[in-house]
C-alpha cells in the first residue's frame, strides 16, 4: 500500500507538471487578448486540453495516493512537481535548463529520498474524531486568517509574498487532510457516504481558499519569496496533520540526522529552482516573450508564474521596494 501511495503521488506530481507545461505552451501561442477571450482561444489548442487533462489527472492521482498511504508520505512527494515542470517545459518552449537548475533538481530529489527513506512514514487511518478535527481546523484556519491580516497592503512585498505563500501552504495541507478523510468515506460507503461527509465540502472550500491565497502571494512579490514558503510549508504542515489527526508515525532517534540533511537539500534545491524560474521569466519579459498571448493584449502585459499548483497569470510589474540582490 505504501509503495502504491508513493507511486500515485509521484504520478500526481508529474501529471500536474504536465498540466503546467502544456498550458504554458498553449498560452504562448495566443497572439492577443485576455480573460474570457483568452480562454476561448486556448480551448481550440490541443496543448491546452492536454494541460487541463494533466491537472484533472493530478487531482485523481492525489486522491488515490491519499487512500492508499499516509498524508505525511503523499504530500512531501508533491515537491517533485516543480522539478518535473521545469524539465517538461524546457523542451516544449525550446529552451535548455541551465546547469544550476540540474544541480537544484538533483538536490531536491536526493533530499526527498533521504527524508522519506529515513522517516519511513506509516499509518493506515483515514478518519479522525471531531475532538481532533476541531483544534486542527481552528489552528489552520486561524493561521490563514492571521496571515491575511499580517500581509495587508503597505507591508514589504517580499514579506507579503512569503506570508501569503505560507498561508496557502497551510490551506493545501488542510485540503489534503480533508480530502484523505472524504476519499476514505467514499472507499467505505460509496458516493452517498462521500456526499454526506462534511469533509467533502470542507476540502472544496479550503482548496479554493488556498488558491486565492496563492494568487495574492504571486501578485504581492517575487516567486523566490512565495514558492519556498509554499513548497516547504505544505510538506511540513502535512506531516504535522498526519501525526495529529491520523496517528501517523515517522522514525526518530538517530534517524533525525539524515532527515535533517535531506530537509536541508530540499530547501536549498527549491530556493535555487525558484531563482532559476524568476530569472528565466525576467529574461523572457525583457524580450517580450513572457507575455501570455505573445504580446500586449487588451489586458496589458502579463507573465505566467509557475506555482506549485499550476501556472498562474498576472500582470508584469515591479514589486514596491528594493529588488532583492541576485534576483530577476
Amino acid at each position: 500500500m505504501i509503495l502504491l501511495a508513493a507511486l500515485f503521488a509521484v504520478m500526481g506530481a508529474a501529471s500536474n507538471a504536465v498540466g503546467t507545461a502544456f498550458q504554458r505552451k498553449a498560452a504562448s501561442t495566443v497572439a492577443h487578448g485576455g480573460g474570457l477571450r483568452l480562454l476561448i482561444e486556448l480551448a481550440h489548442r490541443p496543448a491546452w486540453m492536454i494541460g487541463i487533462g494533466g491537472v484533472v489527472g493530478a487531482a485523481l492521482f492525489q486522491a488515490l495516493a491519499l487512500v492508499n498511504g499516509p498524508i505525511s508520505l503523499v504530500q512531501p512527494l508533491f515537491v517533485l512537481e516543480l522539478p518535473f515542470a521545469l524539465m517538461i517545459a524546457a523542451p516544449l518552449m525550446q529552451r535548455r535548463l541551465p546547469g544550476a537548475a540540474w544541480w537544484a533538481i538533483t538536490g531536491v530529489v536526493t533530499g526527498l529520498a533521504l527524508v522519506l527513506g529515513s522517516a519511513a512514514p506509516s499509518g493506515v487511518a483515514d478518519q479522525a474524531s471531531m475532538v481532533r478535527w476541531i483544534p486542527v481546523l481552528a489552528a489552520c484556519l486561524g493561521a490563514m486568517g492571521a496571515a491575511v491580516v499580517m500581509a495587508r497592503p503597505g507591508r514589504p512585498p517580499l514579506f507579503r509574498a512569503a506570508v501569503l505563500g505560507a498561508a496557502s501552504a497551510v490551506g493545501n495541507a488542510l485540503t489534503a487532510a480533508l480530502l484523505k478523510s472524504a476519499t476514505g468515506r467514499f472507499a467505505e460507503g460509496g458516493l452517498i457516504a462521500f456526499l454526506q461527509s462534511w469533509q467533502t465540502y470542507g476540502f472544496a472550500l479550503t482548496g479554493v481558499s488556498a488558491i486565492l491565497l496563492l494568487e495574492n502571494a504571486l501578485q504581492a512579490g517575487w516567486l523566490t519569496a512565495s514558492q519556498p514558503a509554499l513548497t516547504i510549508g505544505d510538506a511540513t504542515v502535512s506531516l504535522v496533520l498526519g501525526i495529529t489527526l491520523f496517528d501517523e508515525r515517522i522514525r526518530t532517534g538517530w534517524w533525525l540526522l539524515p532527515e535533517a540533511v535531506g530537509v536541508a537539500l530540499i530547501v536549498w534545491g527549491v530556493l535555487r529552482l525558484s531563482r532559476v524560474v524568476s530569472r528565466v521569466q525576467a529574461a523572457e519579459a525583457g524580450t517580450g516573450r513572457a507575455f501570455v498571448g505573445g504580446g500586449h493584449g487588451d489586458s496589458g502585459p502579463q507573465e505566467e508564474v509557475w506555482g506549485s499548483r499550476g501556472p498562474r497569470v498576472q500582470r508584469i510589474r515591479e514589486p514596491k521596494g528594493e529588488r532583492p540582490a541576485g534576483e530577476g
